[in-house]
């Protein structure tokens, strides 16, 4: 058999290594952000209703576009925003990845460039290349927060075609002020993707930039039902822009990319929205556990808007990431010199996290000086 090298891949591909977080056997897996908590059996009874009705239409192609979920998003967007948006300002996928997949087919590819503010969500810069997007990493602060005029400065020098803003920020936490995505948003000739894939769970008096949309034709906000809404294995993702974006987005789109059974879960959850965003509190409140918790072990975080927590310091991560699995707790090693990622998950497993790294802080953290 011969290997990917012999292959006639294209040059920009090779040598990288796919998207994934590792998954061992652990007792406790905090790395990979899901909602730890289950769907409520008043949804799981509607689901397989809605599901099983869906069935019996299998043999026809799915509503090519989404309308009746789009709509249901809208409404939920108008809802939880306050900011009216209508289905014609919305547009769905599989993922929030396919939805930036689909962003950077219409709006990227071969000469063009996107920018995004590393570390940031690693996705981005592997879809941009997955496209023939050239990709320019942005520039952040130390504390890992962005620097609006430097920011605005760099996107006027590259001049990129998409620029990524991840809020909160994946893996670092948090937010991203409205000020500084007008800022960026004004200095960008091209689409300005704000990535908010964990937005449910931002501190309160954190608004979204779906409030910056109206007057703002080249913004678009990214959602997914993943996160807050605890369906990640539905893979349903989702837009609000400009209606003449979402009219971009159906000219690189597979036919019939969403499922039948697909739009019907999703809809169905939305229909419990309030059920299912009621695990938003108990995951914050576990976050912010964590972060209370680690100065008495020596260890700091960076402030979260999310429902994980990146903290350190670290003398050497990869050896703490490893004595946390040793203990039988998975977190992320994002590859950021001395940090390390953990989701917020129950009670019970943030006990089994902190217990952990109790034991493990006096051998691992850096000292004063070091």
């Amino acid at each position: 058999m011969s290997g990917i090298e012999e292959l006639p891949l294209r040059p920009e591909l090779r040598g990288r290594t796919p998207y994934g977080a590792p998954q061992v056997p652990a007792t406790h897996r905090l790395n990979t952000n899901e909602n730890p908590h289950p769907l409520p059996a008043e949804l799981l009874a509607d689901l397989g209703a809605a599901l099983g009705s869906a069935a019996l239409e299998l043999n026809r192609y799915p509503d090519r576009d989404a309308v009746a979920l789009r709509t249901d998003l809208a409404v939920y967007l108008s809802r939880t925003s306050g900011t009216q948006v209508v289905p014609e300002q919305v547009w769905a996928a599989n993922g929030s990845n396919e939805v930036l997949q689909q962003i950077l087919q219409a709006f990227g590819g071969a000469g063009r460039t996107a920018l995004g503010f590393t570390p940031s969500y690693s996705m981005h810069p592997i879809i941009s290349a997955g496209t023939g997007t050239a990709w320019v990493d942005g520039h952040r602060r130390a504390d890992f927060t962005i620097d609006a005029a430097a920011a605005a400065e760099q996107i006027r020098e590259v001049d990129p075609a998409v620029v990524f803003v991840t809020s909160p920020n994946n893996p670092t936490g948090t937010a991203v002020a409205l000020e500084t995505i007008e800022a960026l948003y004004a200095a960008t000739t091209g689409v300005l993707v704000v990535d908010e894939a964990y937005t449910e769970f931002a501190r309160t008096g954190t608004a979204s930039a779906l409030t910056l949309l109206p007057g703002r034709p080249r913004l678009i906000v990214s959602r997914t039902m993943s996160k807050a809404f605890g369906m990640a294995g539905l893979r349903l993702g989702y837009l609000a822009a400009d209606p003449a974006v979402v009219d971009a987005l159906q000219l690189v789109r597979l036919p019939y990319h969403l499922s039948s059974l697909t739009q019907a879960a999703a809809r169905t959850a939305l229909a419990h929205t309030d059920a299912l965003l009621a695990t938003v509190d108990a995951v914050k409140a576990q976050r912010d556990r964590i972060v209370d918790a680690l100065p008495a072990l020596g260890l700091t975080s960076v402030p979260s808007d999310a429902n994980f927590v990146l903290f350190g310091h670290f003398a050497d991560a990869p050896a703490a990431w490893q004595a946390l699995l040793d203990r039988g707790v998975l977190v992320r090693d994002v590859g950021l010199p001395g940090w390390l990622r953990v989701t917020a998950g129950t009670t019970a497993e943030t006990d089994a996290f902190l217990t952990a790294l109790g034991e493990i802080a006096p051998d691992h953290r850096t000292t004063l000086g070091d």
